[in-house]
């Protein structure tokens, strides 16, 4: 399951139209940002990992800490939620002049305006990590930190195995994988994200 389809599936359906509402904007203009932000997280998280960064990506997925942020879109809302999903999306576009460059994407191409972008984009980031974290078994994010951890090829391979080619050191990335899939929904983001990403 992808990053967008998880969006897509939250609080059984109806996570982009809850999320929507907690900022009065209609549930089809949630969903474009939510196509824009899958694979902007999934594109920034694959070249973090390929740079020697697997661990912090990993990290951000381990754990529930956020998971209650997934299934409750007030809560994703909140001041405390959008905080959370600004930091996660700060550690993976190279801090906030990436975020605030997807921003301005998003506000381009939706016609919202800025300030409700700037609040709706981490709140969609903080539901998607909490759905990644509760659907990643924590097991294996252990045994992949642990693999990266103890030197050798390890964390090449893994990195490799996350981009899709070479040696995956050993540990299960095909849940992660398929989560980070870009979707080759041909989105835009797809065009820009070298433009703004470290």
């Amino acid at each position: 399951m992808s990053i967008l389809s998880l969006l897509q599936q939250a609080q059984n359906g109806q996570g982009l139209a809850n999320v929507a509402s907690q900022f009065g904007i209609g549930t089809d203009k949630a969903a474009e940002i939510a196509e824009m932000l899958a694979p902007a997280i999934s594109g920034a998280a694959k070249q973090k990992a390929a740079s020697g960064g697997l661990d912090a990506v990993l990290g951000a997925f381990q754990g529930e800490a956020q998971g209650g942020l997934f299934d409750d879109a007030s809560a994703a809302a909140a001041p405390e939620g959008q905080a959370q999903g600004a930091a996660f999306l700060d550690s993976l576009l190279g801090g906030q002049e990436g975020r605030a460059a997807l921003e301005g994407v998003a506000t381009e191409k939706t016609g919202l305006d800025f300030s409700t972008v700037q609040q709706l984009l981490p709140a969609l980031a903080a539901m998607a990590q909490g759905g990644m974290q509760k659907n990643l078994p924590d097991a294996s994010i252990s045994s992949m930190l642990g693999g990266a951890s103890s030197g050798g090829g390890g964390l090449l391979g893994m990195a490799a195995g996350l981009l899709g080619g070479g040696d995956k050191g050993g540990a299960d990335l095909s849940m992660l994988t398929n989560m980070l899939d870009d979707d080759g929904d041909g989105s835009i983001m797809d065009d820009l994200l070298g433009k703004f990403l470290k």
